[in-house]
């Protein structure tokens, strides 16, 4: 006996069922952007693996151990995108739109990872995030981070969730901290668990978000980076926290959070819930003003965020959308016999035609009446569409209502639209 193929580990169907709180959340995105004033943009899911390897940094878990590289025919390095940000920036940079200009773009698609699957944590997960590029100045932080508290209220998140921003300053003052967390840490490396002490060779700053209870206590007294920042790091950090109070957007300064890419500089956050179990993170992002020119372009001072769809999509289940029916039509044509089945193709494809916004599924197969109906309420759908040889033959149709409380209408097969129209939901219309 052949053996099923199965999907590979990490990596997960969104079956027809799911996919109707996806497109919800999808629809959400692209109304929020588009009130914003952002454009879409679409990179290749492959690029060059020195892309990754020079911005989100040598050392990096993500580099060092998680990204899917291989060779191509020609022997050339390429890596499946791990992140968004490196590709919308090379992007910009080969196709003229960074230098000297201001650019608000957003994007959406898969990312890969190899790491060990769970719970909102995929080898192929899906990202949604956006880039503000031109801009230095501490508004431009606050208004992707107002964008993304207007991104939970839009969900029906917002209580669920909670913000914590930080700066980490510029990489002369990240420089000076380092060393003297690493003069702090260097005794006590043999206290700490087996991650941090090797992140305290290669990249001591991500010991500080590490989730282990001990390391975190040995973590108590060590070097606070606010300490080691300039006063124009500290102006431009109070400068965005006075942005948030005054849209009344509730924060935590968390002096701890770092993020896990090198290029981030000045103020980064992260959006958490408490929902999810360990993965707490659900949107993170912050301002990157040398990513553009790490990568070979001119200075571009740029800010972004990006959040991983699949475990908003977990808190839509448990708190906004979760419950919900799926619904796979809106009306359902039921036709009695071969002549039928002929008039009333083609009278869907009117209703089709005439209602863009209504979903219209046609019976096929044939069958007794009652076989049809059980079909139609299994669909979900408001009502269905009865056409058989008595109504041909008198250009009617029959309308039953399947979910309200209204009686079952005999209607010329002209008045059908009209019907179908004042009825249907209002909010099909969307």
């Amino acid at each position: 006996m052949t053996k099923n193929i199965q999907a590979l580990r990490g990596m997960s169907d969104i079956l027809p069922a799911q996919v109707g709180l996806w497109q919800k959340l999808e629809t959400a995105i692209r109304e929020l952007t588009s009130s914003y004033a952002y454009q879409e943009i679409r990179t290749p899911i492959v690029e060059s693996t020195g892309l990754f390897q020079r911005s989100i940094g040598e050392e990096t878990d993500i580099v060092a151990k998680e990204m899917y590289t291989f060779a191509d025919r020609n022997q050339e390095s390429i890596t499946l995108r791990p992140e968004g940000t490196a590709a919308v920036v090379r992007a910009g940079q080969q196709h003229g739109l960074l230098y000297n200009q201001e650019q608000r773009l957003w994007y959406a698609g898969p990312m890969f990872r190899y790491e060990r699957p769970q719970k909102g944590r995929y080898r192929q997960f899906h990202q949604f995030g956006v880039e503000f590029y031109g801009v230095a100045s501490a508004d431009a932080d606050a208004e992707v981070l107002l964008m993304s508290a207007q991104l939970w209220k839009k969900l029906g998140l917002f209580e669920h969730v909670s913000l914590e921003v930080n700066s980490i300053g510029l990489a002369a003052e990240r420089e000076a901290y380092k060393q003297a967390l690493i003069d702090y840490l260097t005794p006590l490396a043999e206290r700490l668990d087996e991650d941090s002490q090797r992140r305290l060779q290669t990249n001591v700053l991500r010991i500080l978000d590490s989730k282990n209870e001990q390391t975190q206590a040995l973590l108590a007294d060590a070097p606070v980076l606010s300490d080691f920042l300039t006063e124009q790091s500290q102006a431009h950090f109070a400068r965005v926290c006075q942005l948030l109070d005054y849209a009344g957007i509730t924060y935590r300064v968390n002096p701890r959070l770092v993020r896990g890419l090198d290029y981030y500089n000045h103020t980064v956050f992260e959006w958490v819930t408490d929902q999810l179990g360990a993965q707490s993170a659900i949107l993170g992002g912050g301002r990157y003003d040398t990513l553009v020119e790490q990568l070979g372009g001119r200075p571009t001072p740029a800010v972004g965020f990006a959040m991983g769809v699949e475990r908003i999509v977990l808190l839509l289940e448990q708190h906004a959308f979760g419950q919900d029916t799926v619904q796979s039509a809106d009306i359902y044509m039921i036709a009695l016999g071969q002549n039928a089945e002929q008039v009333s193709f083609l009278l869907a494809q009117s209703l089709r035609d005439a209602l863009p916004y209504a979903r219209v599924l046609q019976h096929c197969g044939g069958g007794a009446m009652k076989k049809q109906m059980k079909r139609a309420d299994r669909s979900q759908a408001q009502f269905a569409v009865i056409l058989g040889d008595d109504e041909i033959a008198q250009e009617q149709v029959i309308v039953k209502s399947l979910r309200g409380q209204s009686d079952q209408v005999v209607l010329a097969q002209s008045a059908l639209v009209s019907y179908l129209e004042t009825h249907l939901h209002e909010n099909n219309k969307g």
